[in-house]
């Protein structure tokens, strides 16, 4: 059982060089060949196994920053400024989709080592664990303050690979009178299998899951939504430093400007038949 508020990803850049065309490239305000370490918890992890049990996948997802001005003495956030957060395995990052599920994107996992200099997964468990099989367990373990994780498991039909999320119960909603629960929380991180190349996923789906009984598990799946134009007048507007600003503005890189940030929903819902637990921590 992962103990999630104690398992952290730490990671340093490679030495600072200067962008061709950008003055803030990657947020980062500091000089060239400067270095910097950022560490954060996790939130999830995704697992599969392909049909004979084996484990073929492990990904994580990582704690969220806004996207941010890096070390900066003011002007800390970026306006317009956007969600940032990492998912990856123990070799690549994995793209988050900004698409809905039926929509394919031009997304590709990159090596960790592309943008990291080193970097170190710090994984930490419970000394035990034990699985709480009806709502009366739930319930009390609730109601005195145990820490409680989720697993949901299903299968994919097309690929057979089974996926098993482990989460944190942030959530649980107790009916303790008429024997009811209803887990209600996230992020988890969910594998585009269309995108299974045998190996690895180049696409993840960040969810929030649901589930009131043990064999049905429900997923609320984001995507980004274009703004209306009258709205998108204020939300493009720079405050302070801007990102797309340019080291030499008569030198512009293809396609400029790019496209500012989009706004976030959770939409797209996913109802599957699967295997779902609530597990208490058994501290030592």
């Amino acid at each position: 059982m992962i103990n999630f508020p104690r398992s952290t990803f730490t990671w340093q850049i490679h030495p600072w060089t200067p962008d061709p065309y950008y003055k803030w490239a990657g947020g980062f305000v500091g000089k060239p060949g400067q270095v910097y370490h950022v560490r954060f918890d996790l939130d999830a992890c995704c697992r599969l196994r392909d049909q004979q049990g084996r484990q073929v996948g492990e990904y994580f997802l990582g704690a969220p920053c806004h996207t941010e001005y890096t070390i900066a003495d003011t002007n800390l956030f970026q306006i317009p400024s956007a969600e940032w957060r990492l998912a990856f395995s123990a070799t690549h990052s994995l793209p988050l989709a900004r698409r809905p599920s039926t929509e394919a994107e031009a997304a590709q996992a990159t090596p960790l080592s592309r943008g990291f200099r080193d970097w170190q997964l710090n994984l930490r468990s419970f000394a035990g664990e034990k699985v709480l099989p009806e709502a009366a367990s739930i319930a009390r373990a609730t109601l005195a303050g145990a820490a409680l994780n989720a697993r949901s498991c299903y299968t994919d039909r097309r690929t057979g690979l089974e996926v098993e999320l482990e989460y944190p119960v942030n959530v649980m909603n107790l009916n303790v009178a008429d024997g009811e629960f209803q887990v209600c929380t996230g992020p988890v991180l969910l594998p585009d299998l269309a995108t299974w190349d045998g190996s690895t996923v180049q696409r993840v789906f960040l969810a929030h899951a649901a589930f009131s009984r043990f064999d049905r598990v429900e997923f609320l799946l984001r995507r980004e939504v274009e703004a209306a134009p009258h709205e998108r007048a204020w939300l493009d507007q720079p405050r302070g430093r801007d990102r797309l600003e340019l080291a030499d503005p008569a030198k512009q890189p293809p396609g400029y400007p790019p496209p500012r940030p989009w706004p976030t929903v959770f939409n797209e819902t996913w109802e599957l038949e699967g295997r779902n637990a609530v597990v208490e921590a058994v501290e030592a």
